[in-house]
Parts: C-alpha cells; structure tokens; sequence
C-alpha cells in the first residue's frame, strides 16, 4: 500500500483520506498528515485513526507521495525544507489556481509534479477532479495519482491551459447548482407553496433530474424536449428562460470565474 502524506487537513484532505480508507486503497497507518496550526490535524486522525506527525521530516520520511492541501495563499510561504524534504516524492497538489510552475519552485526536486482541480462533492465521493502534469508519469505513479484522486469521485486528465475553465466550470460549478436550488426553492413560495414543501420539491427535482442525465446517457435538450408539450406548462417557463437568455447568463458565469482563476495563477 502506498504511504500518503497530507500537507493541510481541511475538508478536502479529510474527503481523500475517506475515500481511501473506504476503497481499502491506504490502511490508516499509510496515511499521515500535518496542518496549519488549526487542529484539524488532530481532529482528521482522531475521527479515521490516521497519524498526525509532529514535523515536516516526519511527514514525508517515508512518504511515496505529499497530498498539498493548504490554502493557496500559503504556497509562497511554506517550509523551504520541503525543497529537500520532497526529493524524490509525487507531490500533488490540489491548490486552486496554483500551476505547476510555482509547484516546481517550491518542489524542484520531486519525481513528478501534478495539479488537480477538485471539487466540493468529492466530500461525499460524487465529485469529479481533472488534473495535470508537466511531463507525463511513470505508469505507477499515475496508478497513484488515479487513487488519490479517485477517492473524490470521477477523474480526468487535462492539459494545464485548460484547468482554469475547468474551475470556472466544474470547480465553482457546485456553487452555481446551489443558487439554482435556493432560487427554484424561492419561485415555489412565491407560487404559494410552503416553504419546506418547495424545499422538497425543488431539491428532489434536481438530484432526479441529474440521476436520468446520467443514467441514460441523453443529450439535456433531448431529456428537456421529452418533458416540454407545446404550447404546455414547461414550453411557458423555458420561453421565459430563453427571452431572460439564461444560457448566456450561464456562460457568462462561467467565463467569470475562468477569468478569476486566470488571474489567480499569475499571482
């Protein structure tokens, strides 16, 4: 089994961390982690068994790879120990807008490098990570990272020029789900249903909705022409949603927040 150390502890590592004990990819005894100083560390190893080492030399000693989960902002600032520390190790990182330039500034000597974009279902294993590399990975180490980053959900590689639309899309997708929900849930109260009634409604409609998607493998517009009669109850919503150009609302949600990441990589 692979020995995994864990550079942060907040929820992303703590959903790694599940995923593999969960898979039986790690025993808890493979896995070690260390935090920022807000006790997360403590509490991760506490609730899964997992160790908590007392320094930088411990984590990685006998390390195969470093799961980087601080908080981006901290990757200027880390330990420049790590530098040595990390020789030879698979060092992943799941830094949002952090590229694998600035990885290799603060891990020159590591065997290979790798940016992930996760996102924020992988806490219940439902999410989807896409990744990428400089140069591309020995076949044991992509196994590796396929665990790794497996224990969220679904994987993808892609090349670093795009994981910045990948988090205007997938990353800070989740969030836009959410609103979605709250505002189907807030249009059921203004239509006169109560408001856990619309809760209901509108939370069910949308993990039903998703489930058919992906169960049968249809294009959304044909699912969406398959519930529409002309000239019915939903043609009248869509027509709505059409002259308000809700898809480019969308697409321009999107494109925001691909812009943001774009900045942030440059910081």
């Amino acid at each position: 089994m692979p020995k995994i150390a864990f550079l942060g502890a907040g929820r992303m590592a703590s959903a790694i961390v599940d995923g593999l004990l969960a898979k039986n990819i790690c025993a808890p005894t493979d896995l070690t982690c260390v935090d920022g100083g807000d006790g997360t560390a403590v509490a991760l190893a506490a609730r899964t068994g997992i160790g908590v080492a007392p320094d930088l030399s411990s984590l990685l000693r006998d390390a195969d790879a470093l799961v980087l989960a601080c908080k981006p902002q901290q990757l200027a600032g880390l330990d420049a120990r790590l530098a040595d520390l990390s020789t030879g190790k698979l060092v992943l990182s799941i830094l949002a807008g952090k590229r694998l330039a600035s990885l290799a500034k603060v891990f020159p000597r590591a065997r290979a490098r790798v940016r992930a974009m996760p996102n924020t279902p992988g806490q219940i294993g439902a999410g989807v990570t896409a990744w990428s590399v400089a140069q591309p990975l020995a076949p044991a180490d992509a196994t590796l990272v396929a665990d790794i980053l497996g224990a969220l959900g679904r994987v993808l590689e892609a090349a670093e020029p795009q994981l910045d639309a990948v988090t205007g899309l997938s990353g800070s997708g989740p969030a836009y789900v959410f609103e979605f929900a709250a505002a189907l849930r807030d249009a059921g109260v203004a239509a006169g249903l109560p408001r856990d009634t619309a809760w209901q409604l509108a939370m069910e409609t949308i993990l039903g909705s998703a489930r058919l998607m992906a169960r049968s493998g249809t294009e959304p517009e044909t699912l969406r022409d398959q519930v529409t009669s002309p000239n019915g109850t939903t043609y009248a919503g869509l027509q709505r949603m059409a002259a308000r150009d809700f898809r480019g609302l969308i697409t321009e949600t999107v494109l925001a927040a691909t812009a943001r990441s774009e900045e942030l990589s440059r910081d």
